[in-house]
């Protein structure tokens, strides 16, 4: 049966739900590089694995031209003719795994293919939460490269146009948030006439060797879609600085987020690159650190009425306890104007939440399962929902079939309504919150504070556990390299060959914390002081990288110094990129980055600092911890 004939009725009844779900979850699906998927043939999607089911949906539900993708299952469950059914009809094939023979293996990949149909896969094998892509495996190259040899001696059978391997890199602004952004972009498809030569060949290990190659290709592809940080210090100090630059959720035009992020890793991955480089890494560490802890971000911080002074040695006057709370009176007041529009939907929904809450709670250690589990208990909470109100709906309707399409129609404009509601109305609440926690935090007597040795564990960002199906041996590569250092020449590393096996550092063990959090009240001053420190720390940085003059160099992946017309030394496989740190930092500037300053002109201020301990003054222990939120960052 060929593919326009099996309508696979499941998977499109699925793709709809899932589309709900998605759309429900996520702000945007932002696609790009669909131009280089074909509309039809044979093509196997190569697609990164980060966030577990939701990598499939968002896939299927966002994939150009609407084309069905049929996914790898365990052929043990095709055993019975009724579930055989349904995963056929759903875009499942069939795979026995404990085949040695490869033309068993993907026998059902290859008819798949030889009736012009869409194959996805992901070859990192499993879904994984790590600063960097871990691993890239050879089944997706194996299958692409039998399919080719299968259609040589199947001309007859064969489809005429030739099979295409697509790489799909999914990426997640926040893979776990609400609400939060997806990136699909698709790279450059990957004909077969550059490797099926050699994998036909006679000579002992050729096919091995074409399939390594045509797998470090799709890796390659991967890599550059998506962002690679070398330890999750890098990544983890890159983020805040993100978030320190552009300090709106959605500030960052999604089209350029990977390439913005994957900048910023690169500068954070060039060591010694200013004076006060590890000064500042440690700043921003630790405000990423107590923002996690205090269940805030810089981006609602930076929406409160929070001192502004654009001179980082300027102390404003402390307002008084009256004008404190009057002024984040003022901001909760406007923040529930707006909720007798949203009270209804957001009560109809409350035990979708709440579900949804209740399902990342279950695995608060995997940040990978967390929005797979909101959006899975979520969607069952919603179905029940609204199955619960169409048949309210139609009982008021005296069950006719009028009043099931009007009670249809009812749910459905509820649901958008909700949907359209809630981004305005979800960034209000967390404004709301963070206020009163900051609120209560700089009314709360400083002895209440925890003390600087309490805070520590709360300094440290907290490292996901290891992932014990990654590959150990692929993972502690790079630890191999860097210890092959040559001690009688320092400058000399060997170099990696695959772009995911990154020169690294011996990683220190990680520091865990008390699973309990403290009260968000006892470390609120310490947030906005640490914020002080992370910004003004930046903005040294970055005057000190342009006062470095025009050939002052930082490192940059090999693809982005290539396209952005850095620097690219050695040969392919050991090659390192090279950019200019003006040139960076205009890159950043053009983009929106709001970058800090020292130099400029104080500002007068609302508030610098927030006491609990009198009435409109400064006591000389809080003038020393003054804190400063520059204009020039709030924008």
């Amino acid at each position: 049966m060929s593919s326009t004939e099996d309508f696979k009725a499941v998977h499109r009844l699925i793709r709809l739900t899932a589309s709900l779900a998605v759309s429900s979850f996520f702000t945007e699906v932002r696609v790009i590089g669909g131009e280089n998927v074909p509309k039809d043939g044979p093509i196997i999607v190569t697609a990164t694995h980060h966030n577990m089911m939701l990598d499939p949906v968002v896939l299927s539900v966002a994939f150009p031209y609407q084309r069905i993708l049929n996914y790898w299952s365990k052929a043990t469950l095709f055993k019975n003719p009724i579930m055989k059914y349904i995963l056929l009809s759903s875009g499942n094939i069939p795979v026995d795994r404990k085949s040695k023979d490869r033309n068993v293996l993907f026998k059902g990949t290859i008819e798949a293919l030889s009736k012009g149909e869409a194959v996805a896969l992901f070859p990192e094998g499993t879904s994984y939460t790590e600063p960097r892509i871990m691993q890239v495996k050879d089944g997706a190259s194996w299958a692409a490269l039998l399919y080719t040899k299968w259609a040589r001696e199947n001309p007859d059978k064969a489809r005429s146009q030739d099979i295409k391997v697509i790489p799909a890199s999914i990426v997640y602004t926040n893979k776990s948030k609400y609400r939060s952004g997806v990136i699909m972009q698709f790279g450059q498809p990957i004909s077969m006439d550059a490797y099926i030569d050699q994998f036909l060949s006679l000579d002992e290990g050729a096919s091995r060797t074409a399939v390594k190659r045509l797998t470090g290709r799709i890796e390659e592809e991967l890599v550059e879609g998506t962002i690679n940080a070398p330890d999750w210090d890098t990544l983890y100090a890159a983020r805040m600085a993100r978030d320190i630059l552009w300090e709106g959720d959605k500030s960052i035009p999604l089209d350029e987020f990977v390439h913005i992020s994957q900048t910023l890793v690169d500068l954070f991955s060039t060591p010694d690159i200013t004076p006060g480089f590890k000064t500042l890494k440690r700043y921003l560490l630790s405000y990423y650190s107590l923002l996690q802890s205090a269940h805030l971000t810089n981006s609602v911080l930076s929406t409160l009425p929070l001192p502004r002074s654009l001179d980082p040695n300027t102390t404003a006057a402390v307002p008084g306890r009256v004008r404190a709370i009057l002024v984040l009176l003022r901001d909760s007041i406007s923040s529930l104007a707006l909720l007798p529009f949203f009270f209804l939907p957001l009560l109809v929904h409350m035990p979708a939440y709440i579900m949804a809450r209740f399902g990342a709670r279950l695995v608060e250690e995997e940040e990978e399962t967390q929005a797979q589990n909101k959006v899975a208990f979520g969607l069952i909470s919603l179905i029940i929902i609204y199955s619960t109100a169409f048949f309210f709906l139609w009982s008021l309707f005296m069950y006719t079939p009028v009043g099931a399409m009007l009670a249809a129609l009812t749910v459905y404009w509820f649901a958008v309504y909700h949907v359209k509601m809630i981004d305005a109305n979800y960034a209000r609440a967390k404004q709301l919150v963070a206020a009163w926690r900051v609120l209560v935090g700089v009314w709360m007597p400083k002895r209440w504070e925890l003390s600087i040795s309490a805070l520590s564990p709360y300094t440290t960002p907290r490292v996901p556990p290891e992932n014990p199906w990654i590959d150990k041996a692929k993972k502690n590569v790079s630890m191999t390299e860097t210890d092959s250092t040559d001690t009688a020449n320092p400058s000399h590393v060997v170099r990696p060959s695959s772009p995911t096996d990154l020169n690294l550092q011996r990683e220190p063990p990680v520091k865990t914390r008390p699973m309990r959090r403290p009260p968000s009240g006892r470390i609120v001053r310490h947030v906005l002081r640490a914020r002080v420190e992370a910004v003004k720390a930046l903005a040294v940085f970055f005057e000190q990288l342009e006062e470095g003059g025009a050939k002052k160099k930082v490192k940059a992946s090999v693809h982005l110094a290539r396209l952005l017309g850095g620097d690219v030394i050695g040969s392919e496989g050991e090659a390192e990129g090279w950019r200019y740190g003006r040139e960076v930092i205009e890159f950043l500037r053009k983009r929106g980055a709001k970058i800090p300053r020292l130099s400029q002109a104080p500002q007068e201020s609302e508030w610098a600092a927030l006491s609990s301990e009198g009435e409109g003054y400064t006591t000389g222990e809080e003038k020393e911890e003054p804190v400063w939120i520059p204009t020039s960052v709030q924008g």
